[in-house]
């Protein structure tokens, strides 16, 4: 679930947009919503957190190189950093049968050193400069940043730049890396109580979708048969400038900004056009069910599981105001019920997947030492029926839209956080100045909508359900 969508300082809300051979957006994204249209149709006028968004989206320039290299500047005067954030088009969706956990592979490879850095060497260059970097995968994109003093953004340009066009894959960083994936595996899912689970519910839900059947993770038995061929020819498609968004954002001048991106990305050529992203149409949903054993869970866990519709459409913003009615905190109804009413489960939540193409909504309860997987499946059951008969009250649905608007505009303060999501903004919909429409959708969302999109996309005839239980002692 996207609590934390965008966020800004609301001190640089200045400047033109300019934009030069922009993608178009994906059909299925929604149509801009025009303040100005809105307020003529007799809406509520648009209050100062969104007059600031639109402002700062009047402040980005978009660029698209040559090379097919989109690139993305959100300049902050004051601010005394600079983040850059390179985000792929590419992520487990991308993956063949059989090579499953390539693109969370890369995550780590693109660390290993490139013809002009030595292993490591990304690493410390940036740390001796008082910056920081990361890299994340999910099933829709790749991205890898970095935060550092504004007078420092052409060494962080030069590094992204160098290992797009050359990074250093032997045999010895993709044996080291493949093992270090492998461990990665071992803590995060195999030793780790009820998440083994979590996978396997995204395997039923998408069974008959292959984009996202797969965990981004991947398998560990396609890690264990990769071949480094296979590896090179992932880099060669997928690690393209056609392929790729950059973003700066925060302390530097544009002009600058642009000469630099050309002289280090604008060479990069000759390795192909955006390699072809066939979307298949989305699965029926269906209904299954499954028990697993975990030698990690002290006490069951119960998963309920529905195939929903993809992000940024209508019906996905109601279902994500949905679950945070049902998940978001203490106030939340499935804790109030399960929690600290019927003292059924330590733990509960709900949250979508936030995919690209068709969506999970999830449910989970972590059930307490005396409960049975019975109770609290029936209670789960009322509790999202009652967000069919039950509309949330005018007070629920306040607080959602306020946690939403508080995650959306000051979540994401920093130039490093900025430039990740303008980054998805731009790769998803086409155009990352859409972030200023964000709001809108959700605030928009009415009880009537929520209610809606759970009759019709949380039914028991299309749930998954996964129950946990432990290697001994609790019985269902």
């Amino acid at each position: 679930m996207r609590l934390v969508l965008l966020a800004m300082t609301l001190g640089i809300l200045v400047g033109t947009s300019t934009t030069l051979a922009a993608p178009p957006a994906p059909a299925k994204a929604p149509a801009p919503v025009a303040p100005a249209a809105v307020a003529a149709q007799g809406a509520k006028p648009a209050d100062p957190a969104q007059l600031a968004l639109e402002r700062l989206a009047l402040s980005i320039e978009r660029r698209t190189l040559s090379n097919g290299l989109r690139v993305v500047l959100a300049p902050d005067p004051s601010a005394p950093t600079v983040g850059v954030s390179v985000t792929y088009d590419v992520g487990s969706r991308d993956e063949s049968k059989g090579r499953s956990g390539f693109a969370h592979l890369f995550e780590h490879m693109m660390f290993q050193g490139s013809e002009h850095v030595k292993k490591g060497q990304h690493f410390s260059l940036i740390a001796e400069r008082g910056g920081n970097l990361n890299g994340t995968t999910s099933a829709d994109r790749t991205n890898y940043f970095e935060v550092l003093p504004s007078s420092e953004l052409a060494l962080a340009l030069w590094l992204e730049a160098d290992r797009m066009r050359s990074l250093d894959i032997s045999a010895e960083n993709f044996e080291n890396q493949r093992a270090v994936v492998k461990e990665e595996y071992r803590m995060r899912y195999a030793n780790a109580p009820y998440m083994l689970a979590g996978l396997r519910l995204g395997e039923l839900v998408f069974a008959n979708y292959p984009p996202y059947a797969n965990p981004t993770i991947g398998k560990m038995e396609d890690l264990d048969g990769a071949k480094l061929e296979w590896v090179r020819e992932f880099f060669t498609t997928h690690y393209t400038p056609s392929n790729a968004v950059l973003v700066i954002a925060g302390g530097f001048e544009k002009d600058e900004a642009l000469s630099l991106v050309e002289r280090y990305f604008g060479p990069l050529r000759g390795k192909g056009a955006r390699p072809p992203r066939p979307v298949p149409a989305a699965p029926e949903a269906r209904s299954a069910r499954e028990r697993v054993t975990d030698d990690n869970a002290k006490t069951p866990c119960l998963y309920f599981g529905w195939l929903i519709p993809p992000s940024h459409t209508p019906e996905h913003y109601a279902l994500e105001v949905a679950a945070m009615l049902l998940g978001d905190g203490e106030s939340a109804r499935l804790h109030q019920s399960l929690v600290r009413t019927r003292a059924l489960a330590l733990e509960t939540r709900a949250f979508t997947r936030d995919f690209e193409g068709p969506d999970l909504f999830g449910v989970q309860a972590i059930l307490s030492e005396k409960a049975k997987l019975g109770e609290v499946e029936r209670e789960l059951d009322r509790e999202i029926q009652r967000l069919r008969t039950r509309p949330a009250t005018e007070a629920e649905l306040a607080r959602a839209k306020q946690r939403i608007k508080s995650g959306f505009v000051f979540g994401l303060q920093t130039s490093l956080n900025r430039a990740v999501e303008l980054g998805q903004y731009e790769l998803f919909l086409g155009d990352a100045r859409k972030f200023a429409e964000e709001l809108y959708r959700y605030q928009r969302v009415t009880a009537a909508d929520v209610r809606s999109a759970v009759e019709r996309y949380l039914g028991p005839s299309t749930r998954v359900v996964v129950e946990v239980m432990p290697k001994k002692g609790a019985t269902p």
